[in-house]
């Protein structure tokens, strides 16, 4: 964070000092975690379901922590007072310190010599964040750049993110989350976009819009709404109800997608054995200033090619050259752990990890590389968790993800949580039969069953949302295989009890 002293983060949060002088200078990390204090940072106690964090203030600092951000005065074990700012709300104060710490820079990027900073909001229901990191690997080649960490995009990620910027800072790539309405607007009223990005509005978090798909199209409106008054709405051709949104924007629209009248898009899309896609990333109308580049994604998955587009746009528009955008997408990488991760194990079999997230969108995008990658001489096996917060289509939803992996011929579909036994039910009323369908109590089950099943050659999908939990089984698989502290490893032989055929 920026330099503040305990008297300027007092009132930007609403704050009272205790225990702490007012020109207490607070120039380090803020952070929620005390194991993570710099010295001279801000340790922020957020209360939480399992534990408090002013439980932890007095370690926080102890690590050296300058100052806490707190609901209440806090005392060490000795009884002294702690160098407190005592707010009515500590997640609120964040949030009003991260809007008053942008607001600074912003300022100070507008002076003679200053940053030029630029703040690109991601949002969309699939591929939020390896848009963003794409992105951010474009924008990181051109300029200081700061971006989320994992997937920090919602009312304490996006914050924390804001203030690790500082005024060297050029680009702030921040992915913006929402599993409700009104989420959004609360996160550009902390970060205003210049260019606010809008990927696709899928059925991802469902039950929580209380309604249907249109439901989620307008909460996704309001990146666009929350835009500065000169900013730039970046907007995927290929899905009507975003497109929609450009009636929204305050200015310019710029459109990306595979569709004809896309102003950023992609032309003779190929995908190599390995699933990665290569495509002619087309910039303009046909008119004389249409430009052209090749880009090969290092990334696994055709559905990859509508985030780089996506990252393309935004980065044109935020300042990049095309051939800084085309040299920097064929080189990115993916940064988030457990999202399409692929591990080429020492025993021949291949795992692709993707076990962060799930919707029915990226489920059969992930399906779909799976089966590209196995092709016709790979055993391809599909390891499912449950998808969550779809509301009252969730069962239906998984039941089609079942009948999706028999029609792409998927040899062996392992259902993992009872929570996912509709994709089993949906495979076997397609027609899969035998032991081409699994079900397993839980991830140890999963994992002692395909201990026992994996043999060289196969390739492996993960798959569930995060808190399903095969992001486990995901760490399991793509560890050494030889490590006897590999459950995958040290497995007994004989189908393991928690598993069951079709």
């Amino acid at each position: 964070m920026i330099a503040l002293t305990a008297a300027q983060i007092a009132e930007a949060t609403g704050g009272t000092l205790h225990g702490v002088a007012h020109a207490q200078v607070v120039a380090g990390a803020v952070v929620t975690d005390s194991r993570d204090v710099e010295p001279g940072g801000l340790f922020v106690a957020l209360p939480g379901e399992h534990v408090d964090g002013h439980d932890f203030a007095a370690a926080a600092v102890a690590a050296g922590a300058a100052a806490v951000l707190a609901a209440r005065p806090l005392t060490g074990e000795d009884g002294s007072a702690l160098p407190t700012v005592v707010v009515p709300d500590v997640e609120v104060a964040l949030g009003d310190l991260a809007r008053d710490v942008l607001a600074q820079l912003r300022e100070a990027a507008l002076a003679p010599g200053g940053s030029g900073l630029r703040v690109v909001g991601v949002t969309g229901s699939v591929g939020k964040t390896t848009t963003k990191d794409l992105l951010a690997q474009l924008c990181g080649a051109a300029g200081p750049t700061v971006a989320p960490v994992r997937s920090f995009n919602n009312e304490i990620g996006l914050p924390l993110t804001v203030l690790r910027a500082d005024e060297s800072t050029r680009f702030l790539v921040l992915e913006m989350g929402a599993s409700g309405p009104g989420h959004l607007t609360y996160l550009t009223r902390i970060a205003p976009p210049d260019v606010a990005v809008v990927l696709v509005v899928g059925h991802a978090h469902l039950g929580g819009f209380g309604g249907g798909i249109e439901d989620v199209a307008r909460a996704k409106s309001e990146i666009v709404q929350g835009l500065l008054p000169e900013g730039v709405a970046v907007l995927n051709a290929d899905d009507p109800r975003v497109v929609a949104m450009a009636a929204l924007a305050p200015g310019e629209v710029v459109t990306f997608g595979q569709s004809q009248g896309a102003w950023v898009r992609a032309t003779d899309v190929r995908v190599d054995r390995a699933g990665r896609a290569r495509f002619t990333l087309v910039v303009g109308d046909g008119t004389p200033e249409r430009a052209q580049a090749d880009v090969a994604l290092r990334l696994v998955g055709e559905h990859h090619v509508h985030n780089a587009l996506a990252a393309a746009a935004a980065a044109l528009t935020a300042g990049l050259t095309l051939d800084e955008v085309a040299t920097g997408l064929s080189g990115a990488d993916a940064l988030s752990p457990h999202r399409m991760h692929v591990v080429d194990r020492a025993d021949g079999v291949t795992v692709i990890d993707d076990s962060y997230n799930a919707n029915p969108d990226s489920m059969r995008a992930a399906l779909k590389a799976l089966a590209v990658v196995a092709g016709r001489d790979r055993r391809s096996i599909a390891v499912l968790g449950e998808m969550l917060e779809l509301g009252d289509g969730s069962r239906e939803a998984h039941d089609a993800i079942g009948r999706l992996a028999v029609r792409l011929n998927i040899g062996l579909t392992v259902v993992v949580g009872e929570g996912a036994r509709a994709i089993r039910d949906g495979a076997n009323h397609e027609g899969s039969w035998g032991d081409e369908v699994a079900l397993a109590d839980d991830v140890d089950a999963a994992a002692a069953f395909l201990a026992d099943e994996l043999r060289a050659g196969d390739v492996v999908l993960v798959k569930s949302s995060y808190g399903a939990g095969l992001w486990r089984l995901g760490d399991i698989l793509t560890a050494d295989p030889a490590d006897p502290a590999d459950p995958a490893a040290t497995a007994g032989t004989g189908e393991p009890a928690g598993v069951s055929g079709s």
